[in-house]
């Protein structure tokens, strides 16, 4: 049987291999959390997702999963949260964006809530605070591969098109 979560973080790894066409090294980054995932050795990224049909979508923090994401931009840099909704989409947010809704000062369990209309973008907030801003769900490998950097942006025309290969 497929675990819940592996259907879910299947999602993210399909999505990133089909928009880059390119090979990509993907490790888990601890054995002590199964969210944590390290890309080509460079790029952090910590999933989470919610199995809730329907917008809001809500994501619980223990602070260990802070701690994690933490951890992980302390020794990698580049850390990036994605929020899976369900069949919905998928938003991906910088540390510094997770920071805006989520203080440093942890509590013991924390959230954040994603609320998508239809033909709109997401907006997020958390238990400290609101994104100023929404957030789109094509931003989702510009983001993460092109952040800081003068390279053109990721084809996401391939995003939800799966090539047959002959």
């Amino acid at each position: 049987m497929i675990s819940e979560f592996e259907f879910f973080h299947g999602v993210v790894f399909a999505r990133m291999l089909h928009a880059t066409q390119r090979q990509l090294s993907i490790r888990p980054y601890s054995t002590s959390d199964n969210a944590a995932y390290l890309i080509d050795g460079t790029l952090g990224i910590y999933i989470k997702y919610s199995s809730k049909r329907l917008s809001p979508w809500r994501f619980s923090f223990q602070k260990r999963h802070q701690d994690k994401i933490v951890e992980m931009k302390k020794n990698i840099g580049d850390v990036f949260l994605l929020l899976v909704c369900n069949d919905d989409g998928v938003v991906v947010l910088n540390f510094d964006e997770l920071k805006q809704i989520l203080s440093e000062n942890s509590q013991a369990v924390e959230w954040i809530s994603a609320t998508r209309n239809r033909r709109q973008m997401y907006s997020i907030k958390g238990s400290d605070g609101k994104l100023s801003f929404k957030v789109g769900k094509d931003e989702f490998l510009n983001k993460m591969f092109n952040q800081g950097k003068d390279a053109p942006a990721a084809d996401t025309s391939a995003l939800y098109t799966l090539r047959a290969e002959t």
